[in-house]
């Protein structure tokens, strides 16, 4: 087609009137059909001139990058964020081929992770320009993230049944024998050793330790047996809440619930579903040392329950944000790496979701989606056409 427009333009003079605006309306429709192309693919573009004027920008770019966007307006006054623009003035300056780069933006109330390409736009061997585009690989690096849990998740279950009797059942050996040689040592003493006395203490507990990190282990490797019940999740976190309060206050930390009252029925197994919950709190409180403030949420949207439970504590850095669900993977100098683990096998074991948001300023962020039961939402959407 650009041959035919060249071929017509070089023939102008020779056109009449009604030609040229037939030519005209042709090179308006081919214009709009590219135009309609670029707007179509789901990947932004940002085209500059030599001298870093836009003069290109489809509306994927201005969804994934803050900017005002001019024809001909310079770049760095139409992308709005400076660390974007910077990356972006650094990387056409040096007239750098860039592939992949990753950076994380904020735009319309939603944190995202960009993979930026630049290449230059070469014309009869010479660099007339930039070309940028960029991809929203946000769900992508959660789902290689969500990958990366199953497959480690895989192969500890190989591990379950040698660990199983490898070491609970030496460790329960090691308890009886322990209590047998605590009895006779009383028995040959005339008066109770204190020492001696401390010193099987000490041995006691840390075998119920190894004993705890077993257990935690077999939960995170064996499948989850769900007795499914119809139950009441705000009455479930009301009675969690009233359970953990002394021990909260105590720690100098403000518990807030925003429970939405109208929240139908789910099935769920209650001893789970209350297991992953401590789970989060006993993160939570770890993790505000010096107090705080936790808060937990619920509410019902698009026939899902969202469970929403923060903190202000030290938060997670963005490069732990990818590890935080996996076996032994644990920021604390004696954490055992399974807790929030426990909470992501419970929560997709109800054929759940449970996201962290780590772009905080301070805190975290836990959200957990459980689907409701169909005969709920059927009754949700009777009531809803009742009020209308």
């Amino acid at each position: 087609m650009i041959e035919f427009f060249s071929r017509a333009l070089r023939k102008l003079d020779k056109l009449n009137i009604e030609q040229r605006r037939e030519l005209l309306v042709s090179a308006v429709g081919e214009i709009s059909l590219y135009k309609n192309v670029i707007d179509s693919i789901e990947m932004g573009i940002l085209v500059c001139d030599e001298e870093n004027n836009l003069i290109m920008v489809n509306k994927c770019a201005q969804r994934l990058v803050p900017m005002n966007y001019i024809e001909g307006v310079k770049l760095r006054s139409a992308v709005t964020d400076k660390r974007i623009y910077d990356t972006f003035k650094d990387i056409i300056k040096n007239r750098e081929r860039v592939t992949d780069k990753e950076i994380d933006v904020m735009h319309m109330g939603r944190n995202r992770l960009l993979s930026v390409n630049v290449v230059p736009l070469v014309k009869e061997h010479c660099v007339t320009g930039t070309l940028i585009y960029i991809e929203d690989i946000t769900e992508k690096r959660k789902g290689e993230a969500r990958l990366r849990r199953a497959e480690n998740l895989a192969s500890l279950t190989t591990l379950a049944a040698g660990v199983a009797h490898e070491i609970k059942n030496p460790l329960g050996s090691i308890s009886i024998h322990l209590q047998l040689l605590r009895k006779v040592l009383a028995k040959k003493q005339k008066s109770p050793d204190k020492a001696t006395d401390k010193y099987f203490n000490v041995i006691k507990e840390e075998i119920d330790r190894l004993n705890r990190i077993v257990v935690d282990f077999l939960f995170a490797v064996r499948p989850v047996n769900l007795e499914l019940r119809e139950g009441d999740l705000n009455e479930l976190i009301k009675q969690i809440m009233e359970f953990v309060h002394f021990e909260m206050e105590q720690s100098n930390i403000l518990c807030n619930l925003e429970l939405d009252e109208t929240l139908p029925k789910i099935l769920m197994d209650e001893r789970h579903i209350k297991q992953a919950i401590l789970n989060l709190i006993k993160n939570s409180q770890a993790a505000m040392p010096n107090g705080g403030v936790f808060s937990i949420a619920t509410s019902l949207e698009d026939n899902e329950i969202k469970i929403t439970v923060c903190d202000t504590g030290v938060g997670i850095s963005k490069e732990n944000y990818s590890k935080i669900f996996e076996p032994y993977f644990t920021t604390k100098e004696t954490g055992t790496g399974l807790g929030l683990t426990q909470v992501y096998k419970i929560i997709r074991e109800h054929h759940g979701e449970i996201t962290v948001d780590y772009a905080l300023e301070k805190g975290v962020e836990f959200k957990i989606s459980l689907p409701v039961p169909r005969k709920e939402i059927k009754l949700l959407n009777f009531n809803e056409g009742d009020k209308k």
